[in-house]
């Protein structure tokens, strides 16, 4: 039975995940997870991409990885740009940070990367995608769009994200359904 809900924040690189996941981690005591870096530890990769400056992520492996983590039981703060990978039975809220594209541009910019990753993650950015991944992969009543262009929103987004992690032990703790998922029988 979980008595600490998982998170994920996701969105395209350079909207803040982690500096929210790393801020609410200091701030509740949920573990910080960056998939980045797991992938990395772990070798859950098939090598280097040259032309992207970033690993060719092995799935099967980051999900046993993570297993073997115990992630699932809760307690985490996933920190990732993608979500769908993850069973929905180990997630209990998807915050997808959103930045405007002036914004992401000078992020991205500032890290020096490629044009093609640059374009790819504006693209990405502009169309959606990974929000859309977010409602189609999950209950869309657990998905939440929070946007990232300032400090003063990054500090929102921390105290609601909080206030929330706050109301779901309060509540299950109060109904026994630690696990979030219900009468499942076991």
């Amino acid at each position: 039975m979980r008595t600490d809900p998982n998170i994920i924040i996701t969105g395209t690189p350079g909207v803040g995940k982690t500096t929210h996941a790393e801020t609410l981690a200091e701030r509740t005591g949920l573990r910080h997870v960056s998939v980045n870096q797991v992938v990395k530890d772990k070798e859950c990769h098939e090598g280097w991409d040259d032309e992207f400056m970033s690993w060719i992520v092995d799935e099967d492996k980051l999900l046993d990885a993570l297993e073997e983590d115990n992630v699932k039981s809760g307690g985490c703060i996933v920190d990732w740009h993608g979500c769908e990978l993850f069973p929905e039975s180990w997630i209990d809220l998807v915050v997808v940070l959103r930045v405007d594209s002036n914004t992401l541009y000078d992020r991205l910019s500032s890290r020096k990367y490629p044009e093609a990753k640059l374009q790819e993650n504006l693209d990405s950015e502009i169309m959606e995608v990974l929000l859309q991944e977010a409602r189609e992969s999950y209950d869309e009543q657990i998905v939440v769009e929070l946007t990232s262009n300032t400090s003063d929103e990054m500090e929102s987004n921390v105290d609601r994200i909080e206030a929330w992690i706050k109301q779901w032990k309060k509540d299950h703790a109060a109904n026994g359904d630690a696990d979030g998922g219900g009468d499942d029988g076991q």
